[in-house]
């Protein structure tokens, strides 16, 4: 079991508009704090404690749950334009003006509608293995296990492990490792996600994907911030071909590519990505 100083934050409580929203903040306080936007199904109790520790070395970290998931309060929005006001009602009710963006997966999707709705107060942008809205040319077709896993209520732990990892002896060591850090916080009585908020989640990646591509490509050309994009090669769920097309359409993007990894890439390799994210948030 994991004993990170991310294990043993406190949970936090600011009081937004639509909603009370729980966070916990970790690092040294100080220039443009580091806000992490979670994936689908996901809270702060599942952030890798030893990657956010890693983040934290160097930079004011804040984790927290959007409007009806988790320890948040309100009435779950069913569309990423939902999640993305959600996030910018946190961000705004802790007074601040100027943020850094990392986005994992669904994450990604809606650190992308921050910064394209509210571009002067996002400084940079981290996108983690983070899909696009619409089909992206080329792509392969979804992967029928994970399209199973993903239709039922619940989901075990061998089942997160195939999502996220490699389906190797390597891969799969990594992910019941992980499953072993995140442990500590999820044995403590943690809220689920409730069917209401998951329904509403898998309602927003459905609008998401009907977007044309042409539509899609055109909103990444809006976006002029120093993005990093990072994916894993051996992603089951979202094709590292998303992020390779991404990068072509963004005015400042750098691409990373883990060439053993899946979708949880940054969990895997904790230091290393925690390390490739302060390099680009110093640069």
């Amino acid at each position: 079991m994991s004993t990170t100083t991310a294990d043993t934050a406190e949970n936090l409580y600011v009081q937004g508009p639509s909603a009370t929203f729980a966070y916990r903040r970790l690092g040294p306080r100080g220039g443009v704090p580091l806000i992490l936007l979670n994936r689908l199904r996901g809270t702060i109790d599942w952030w890798d404690p030893e990657f956010l520790d890693h983040l934290a070395a160097e930079h004011d970290v804040i984790v927290f749950d959007d409007i009806g998931v988790g320890y948040s309060t309100g009435t779950p929005r069913d569309s990423v334009e939902g999640f993305a006001d959600g996030a910018i009602e946190f961000i705004e009710a802790l007074g601040l003006t100027r943020v850094d963006l990392l986005g994992w997966t669904l994450g990604g999707i809606v650190a992308q509608y921050v910064t394209r709705r509210r571009p002067e107060l996002v400084r940079k942008l981290v996108l983690a293995a983070s899909n696009l809205d619409g089909r992206v040319p080329g792509a392969p077709a979804p992967d029928p296990k994970v399209r199973a896993i993903l239709g039922q209520p619940e989901v075990s732990g061998d089942d997160l492990v195939y999502l996220f990892f490699p389906d190797t002896d390597t891969g799969r060591a990594a992910g019941h490792a992980y499953l072993a850090r995140v442990a500590g916080r999820l044995a403590t009585g943690r809220p689920e996600i409730s069917e209401a908020a998951a329904t509403s989640q898998f309602s927003a990646i459905g609008k998401s994907a009907g977007i044309s591509f042409d539509r899609t490509r055109a909103d990444l050309e809006t976006i002029t911030h120093p993005v990093l994009y990072a994916t894993g090669m051996r992603d089951a769920m979202i094709p590292a071909l998303s992020a390779y097309v991404a990068v072509q359409h963004l005015a400042d993007a750098t691409l990373v590519i883990y060439g053993d990894a899946g979708h949880a890439f940054l969990f895997q390799h904790a230091k290393d990505f925690a390390t490739q994210v302060a390099t680009f948030l110093a640069a």
